[in-house]
């Protein structure tokens, strides 16, 4: 129950004007001496008889009701509300006065439909739920009991407030509603209630409760967690209160991308605690058991390589503790535990001691290495806090200043009076063992110059000792320099190795107009029919399989196991414009773009730096070099390579092993026809149409570009990539399950398929993963762990089973796509040549230029397919007098060797999903039989009016079905 001042309530009864109030609520007030008079809304007043004391501030009835008292008793008596009610009303309402009161107050309209800030017509939950945390926000900073409260847990800090949007939930957020008894009133009630946010009984979920909102990069809030802050609560009052259903988000989730150590709490209150206290990468679990699949993410997309585990110091903290160790080193986190006293919690430890910031620094430099066998040669590291709580206080003069440095590209210049020093190497350090500079002291014409690392105290006293030689300094003097020098360039190492840590490709921010639009094209439920039409508006004309295929393929990235593909066509087809029009519509900091690759360079990436990406190549023979670590990548989903080098702190040589992680997409493009059969039978071959019709289709594209609409329809095309972009950002990598799987077919006859079959798989989970803001998100627990997971439906393997058709089928032909073209153009130019000339097939003979003169073809593609052909005995080849010019025949019969739609083995969907109704119909049959059996004896009256038995089963199955 909120607490209000007493100068607050004495401010409201002598500042809020009675006078002014009436007089907007339309009350006729007349002068009657010092007094004004009315009729009295209480009761039947055909005469006046309700008084207004202007100098008292007070009203009082003559009449029937004989009632007065202040401007609070006033609203409380009208509008039919408690004193709590009354008061809020008159803050939010009634304006405040000037100090002089001489300026007039505007009148207030009442309204008996009191709400939150004006709401759209349908808003959806994440709005409501964001106004009202707003709300508990603004009560915060007006309650002292909750202000109070985060006193006493040292957790007093004006930006912690504001930075994550703390509340205090008072029982009045009923008051800011619409009335229950109207209709907006009723709905967002009902909405409220979904949320979680009010209850069944309509009272607030989180009342009494500090009030602490878990939001993502994007400000959406995926939990609400609450605290009792009360000191006299009924026994059994649950303290810890959250939104109904499974523990969604991660709080401070933004702070973990600055840093590859992260501290975790077991309370939100103990991560807050560490946050005030300048420890910014800290999150925290919810419970003892609280640690989520989020957090795992989150971890994993963050690159967080050391965990420090902040639980409370008692056996259910220890064995959560290490539970949760087992895990985050099964995914290559290493971790520490953070020892407090027993009993104790990082909130309670920052309490009992004077200086908390140093005290909680020490129990992450004393943390226990959670972990098997050896423990780690080197200690861990200090988090170190990005600012330091400590009070203000005055400067000692003694204290020396930090010079400023003059930084350039490649060096650094530092002056201490005379003494002058240049800095060299400092960009190499990208580690924080070593600072190994090319340091110059210069002081007149004397100077001393030398390489060495500052953190090696040999190195240091070497040069200390020469340096004073050559200068004819002291060398405490020097000492002190250097110790100056090593300060400024310690900080200039920071920001140098926090700048190489960003990604390299920032994520833009995405406004909430964005947002809805990129979700309203998720949503849609012709989605992929809205890509093809996305894709005609960019301007990509035709190849409509393809481009759907490459868009899913794209997509596939967010899975354990992506798809890969390969885009074959001859030079200038358009196989690189239709790879551009797929990356175009995929965000920038998910896809990697290379002309080429040498065969060690994918070795030395970063660890994770391809995890979950596009790895795009322009030409497949740029990358041959590093066809082997690619073919790895695609199938093994990481590499690695054992590499020689030397030891940072010995200089002697040791073995490195690099390894990058995926999984990766590969996306590829290629003029050979001959290419690596391991790297082809892992791709998705799309092949460009290279037909007439298209071609011209293509040059009436160009020239309308040329076109004022065509120049005008850039813009749209450039906010038809933003909003794919932002729609490809919202899709989570979730687990896709295939409750169909076991009734898929697949054709057998060679054993490529083997892989084929798992493309075919890989393209129906992808496109259910493209619709999952459309499917029911599920969880499901494993091991003390929830993964979230979408289902795949039978629409999805119908649109796979198309897509496979036409795709899958070309990896089982033996030729290539253009080869295959070739071969039925000259089927068809000796089908007419006979037919004219009256003569057998094996009697014809042709050469390539005839070939040429009929199909249009260079002479260097028509060697490449003749060839290939020739190989593969569609033509034979008989040589000529002179034996240099060849003459062909055709010995194919027109019979197709690539399988066609039918041979491809695939399950015919209408089918399945007959089987499907056909078995759940079965099962709802059978349940309805078994209730029948029950109730039978309860209701022998009433088979008789049903009728025959049919009819009796018929309406037994309506109700099973709606209640199923």
């Amino acid at each position: 129950m909120p607490r209000y001042p007493d100068e607050l309530i004495e401010r409201i009864k002598s500042d809020v004007s009675l006078e002014r109030l009436l007089a907007a609520q339309g009350h006729e007030l007349k002068k009657h001496g010092q007094d004004l008079i009315t009729t009295c809304p209480f009761h039947e007043d055909t005469t006046p008889s309700l008084v207004i004391s202007p100098d008292t501030n007070l009203w009082h009835c003559l009449g029937a009701c004989q009632s007065g008292g202040s401007v609070i008793d006033w609203v409380m008596k009208r509008e039919a509300v408690s004193f709590r009610h009354a008061i809020e009303l008159l803050k939010a309402d009634l304006p405040h006065l000037d100090s002089d009161n001489t300026t007039p107050a505007t009148p207030i309209k009442r309204s008996s439909t009191r709400k939150l800030p004006p709401l759209a017509a349908n808003p959806d939950n994440q709005r409501l739920l964001q106004q009202v945390i707003d709300h508990y926000h603004q009560t915060l900073t007006e309650s002292p009991d909750a202000l109070a409260y985060l006193q006493s847990r040292g957790l007093q800090s004006s930006e912690l407030v504001e930075q994550f949007q703390l509340g205090y939930a008072n029982r009045t957020l009923s008051y800011r509603l619409p009335q229950k008894n109207r209709k907006p009133g009723a709905a967002i009630r009902t909405q409220l209630q979904d949320i979680g946010l009010l209850r069944q009984s309509g009272h607030e979920h989180f009342n009494g409760c500090l009030v602490v909102p878990v939001l993502d990069e994007t400000d959406v809030i995926h939990e609400v967690y609450g605290r009792k802050i009360g000191q006299r609560l009924r026994q059994g009052t649950v303290q810890h209160l959250y939104l109904p259903g499974p523990h969604r988000g991660v709080w401070n989730l933004s702070a973990l991308s600055a840093s590859s150590e992260a501290i975790l709490c077991e309370s939100l209150i103990d991560a807050m605690t560490f946050w005030v206290h300048g420890y910014r990468n800290v999150t925290s679990s919810y419970g003892t058991s609280g640690f989520t699949f989020d957090h795992l993410a989150a971890f994993e997309q963050q690159a967080i390589t050391r965990v420090y585990i902040a639980y409370d110091r008692d056996s259910a903290g220890d064995a959560a503790a290490e539970k949760l160790a087992q895990t985050l080193r099964d995914k290559g986190i290493e971790c520490f535990r953070l020892l407090f006293p027993q009993g104790m919690d990082a909130n309670a430890y920052a309490q009992a001691v004077t200086d908390p910031a140093e005290r909680l620094g020490a129990a992450i430099r004393k943390a226990e290495w959670i972990g098997k066998g050896k423990t780690p040669p080197q200690p861990p590291p200090l988090a170190a806090p990005t600012s330091t709580p400590e009070p203000e206080r005055e400067p000692d003069p003694q204290e020396a200043e930090l010079p400023e440095a003059d930084i350039k590209e490649h060096e650094i210049k530092l002056s201490f009076g005379e003494r002058h020093y240049r800095i060299r190497g400092l960009e190499k350090n990208l580690s924080y063992d070593q600072l190994k500079i090319n340091l110059l002291i210069r002081r007149d014409k004397a100077f001393h110059v030398d390489t060495l690392d500052l953190y090696n105290a040999r190195h240091r006293s070497a040069f200390l000792k020469q340096a004073s030689h050559e200068l004819c300094l002291s060398t405490d003097i020097l000492k002190a320099d250097l110790a100056q020098v090593l300060l400024q360039l310690e900080e200039l190492q920071d920001q140098q190795i926090q700048q190489a840590l960003k990604p390299k490709t920032p994520v833009p921010h995405i406004s909430q107009t964005e947002l809805k639009a990129a979700l309203d094209l998720l949503k849609q439920p012709n989605l992929l029919e809205r890509i093809l039409q996305d894709f005609d508006r960019c301007g990509v004309v035709g190849e409509q399989t393809n481009k759907l295929v490459g868009y899913l393929a794209a997509t596939s990235r967010k899975l354990e196991a992506p798809l890969a593909v390969l885009i074959q066509s001859s030079s200038a087809a358009g196989k690189s414009s239709l790879m551009d029009a797929i990356l175009a519509l995929i965000p920038a900091e998910e896809q990697v773009k290379y002309s080429a690759m040498t065969g060690q360079s994918l070795f030395y990436m970063g660890e994770t730096d391809l995890k979950h990406k596009i790895l795009a190549i322009a030409e497949e023979e740029g990358a041959e070099q590093a066809s082997y670590a690619l073919k790895l990548l695609q199938s093994e989903g990481e590499v690695t390579i054992a590499s020689t080098g030397k030891d940072a702190s010995s200089g002697k040589l040791q073995t490195v092993q690099y390894r990058v992680e995926g999984p990766v997409m590969l996306m590829m493009t290629t003029t050979a026809i001959d290419i690596d059969e391991e790297l082809l039978n892992r791709c998705l071959v799309l092949s460009v149409n290279e037909s007439r019709a298209q071609t011209e289709a293509i040059h009436a594209r160009q020239r309308q570009r040329k076109t004022l609409a065509g120049l005008l329809a850039q813009q749209q095309r450039r906010e038809l990539l933003q909003l794919h972009q932002n729609a490809q950002r919202l899709l989570r990598p979730l687990l896709v399950a295939n409750p169909y799987a076991e009734q898929l077919t697949f054709v057998s006859t060679q054993t490529r398929t083997r892989r084929d079959h798992l493309k075919y798989l890989g393209l129906i989970q992808t496109i259910a993963l493209l619709h999952q803001h459309q499917r029911p998100i599920e969880r499901v627990e494993q091991s003390g762990q929830w993964f979230d997971y979408i289902e795949v439906t039978l629409d999805d393997i119908e649109v796979a089973n198309r897509l496979a058709h036409q795709v899958l089928g070309r990896s089982l032909d033996e030729l290539p796509p253009q080869t295959r073209r070739l071969l039925r153009l000259i089927q068809q130019m000796v089908s007419e040549a006979c037919i004219r000339e009256s003569i057998e097939q094996q009697d014809y003979r042709f050469t390539r230029k005839d070939i040429r003169s009929c199909t249009g073809w260079s002479d260097g593609q028509l060697k490449i397919h003749c060839r290939r052909l020739t190989e593969l005995e569609y033509l034979l080849i008989h040589a000529g007098s002179r034996g240099k010019s060849f003459q062909y025949e055709l010995l194919y019969d027109g019979n197709p060797a690539a399988p066609g739609a039918h041979q491809m083995g695939l399950i015919d969907v209408a089918r399945l999903r007959q089987e499907y109704d056909a078995q759940k119909l079965g099962d709802i049959t059978q349940r309805s039989g078994q209730i029948a059996q029950k109730t039978a004896p309860s209701l022998p009256q009433v088979a008789p009016k049903l009728g025959p038995s049919q009819g009796c089963i018929f309406i037994r199955l309506r109700g099973l079905v709606r209640f199923w």
